[in-house]
């Protein structure tokens, strides 16, 4: 049974696709899980308590003022092997997204020690709304694993996104990331993201338009897919991940960002160099502000970086995957084969600045991904999260 010896603590919260938690429950208990189930108060008003505590077999907890079930939040938190909220309410994602206790739910999730997953449900403008879709990047960023919400018809009488994932979906979404825990559990990841700045003097550089946006996202998908991880960012203003699995290096310029990897270049397992790492470095920063004064032109003499990828592609050994990106603007898949052979990866994801928003600074991408084999797999534009989660199980692949 795919959850035999599973614990798993079911949160169900005041939405209408509550009555679809009592067919959850029943698949999660059919596949051999132990459920525990826990009911907003909101939520007692779309589905009973015992009809859950019937199929569970244990008792519904809901009401944190009851001695005996709120000294239960931190042993519930530790007892479990996942914490499942379905259906997730804009309401309660919010609490969760800013560390809001107002419940039993919000207080086990705050002080559970295993993963989370939620299933959200609620209407096609709650789910459209930035305030929706704000905290659904936190709680990313804080290693909730998001599952993908229905479209169709919703109880307003719209239609469009915002249904709760039909159980079946919900079921194979779980089991697929036990599976990926357990075989990721033990693996560490290396992501390089964001651009590189290299100095002229103490207040200009060198650098690019890189947001850092993929490679954070890549990070956010190896965190939830059970990596340990190691992330070298370069100059980003974007938000990271929280996680005690991960170890966030901040770096500045190219030859920072070589000597962070190579510190933990015989711990790692898998290489994913998404930063984009500037070519060249003025040989000689100035120790002052270069003045403008008299100067109708300045010339830089530029010498060359490190080629990082190439320098890993030289040291790793055989169990040591290494995965590139190739941004080209002509001749993509010839350019990035080249580059992939040349910088001996066994990996390398394309894309180009040709495509609408795309690459630089977009949160979407439109990337193909290229093995050794010749294997060519190309996508339409999506999220920078879909994207991540393509590059990823793409590596899981081929490991």
């Amino acid at each position: 049974m795919p959850f035999s010896n599973r614990r798993i603590l079911l949160g169900i919260t005041g939405s209408i696709a509550a009555y679809k938690s009592a067919i959850l429950l029943r698949l999660l208990v059919k596949g051999g899980a132990e459920v525990q189930v826990i009911q907003t108060e909101a939520a007692r008003d779309f589905i009973g308590p015992l009809t859950l505590a019937t199929l569970s077999g244990k008792p519904v907890l809901s009401e944190m003022h009851l001695d005996d079930q709120w000294a239960n939040h931190v042993a519930l938190g530790h007892w479990a092997d996942a914490l499942l909220i379905a259906p997730a309410s804009a309401n309660t994602l919010g609490k969760m997204a800013h560390g809001l206790v107002d419940n039993l739910l919000t207080a086990v999730y705050l002080s559970a020690k295993c993963p989370t997953l939620v299933a959200p449900a609620m209407d096609a403008d709650m789910w459209d709304h930035p305030a929706t879709q704000d905290n659904l990047s936190i709680l990313s960023r804080h290693g909730v694993v998001v599952l993908p919400v229905g479209e169709g018809p919703l109880a307003s009488g719209l239609e469009g996104p915002g249904r709760l994932a039909e159980p079946e979906h919900i079921v194979e979404e779980l089991q697929a990331f036990f599976q990926r825990d357990t075989s990721l559990a033990k693996k560490k990841i290396l992501i390089t993201a964001g651009p590189t700045h290299e100095a002229i003097d103490p207040v200009r550089f060198i650098g690019n338009h890189s947001s850092g946006k993929m490679g954070i996202r890549l990070a956010e998908e190896a965190l939830r897919n059970g990596y340990e991880v190691v992330l070298v960012l370069g100059p980003s203003s974007e938000p990271t991940p929280v996680s005690n699995r991960l170890n966030l290096v901040r770096v500045t310029s190219a030859l920072e960002m070589q000597e962070a990897v190579r510190q933990h270049l015989h711990a790692t397992d898998i290489f994913i160099l998404a930063a984009a790492v500037a070519d060249f470095r003025p040989d000689v920063p100035a120790a002052q502000k270069i003045k403008k004064e008299g100067r109708q032109s300045l010339a830089l003499n530029l010498v060359a970086n490190p080629d990082l990828a190439a320098w890993i592609g030289n040291n790793k050994k055989p169990h040591q995957f290494l995965c590139g990106f190739a941004l080209e603007t002509e001749n993509l898949v010839e350019n990035a084969r080249a580059k992939m052979d040349k910088k001996n990866m066994d990996l390398i994801v394309i894309n180009s600045p040709n495509d609408a928003q795309s690459a630089f600074g977009y949160d979407t991408n439109k990337i193909a991904i290229l093995d050794k084999s010749g294997k060519l797999i190309s996508f339409e534009r999506q999220s920078k999260n879909d994207a991540a989660r393509a590059i990823l199980q793409a590596i899981a692949e081929r490991l």
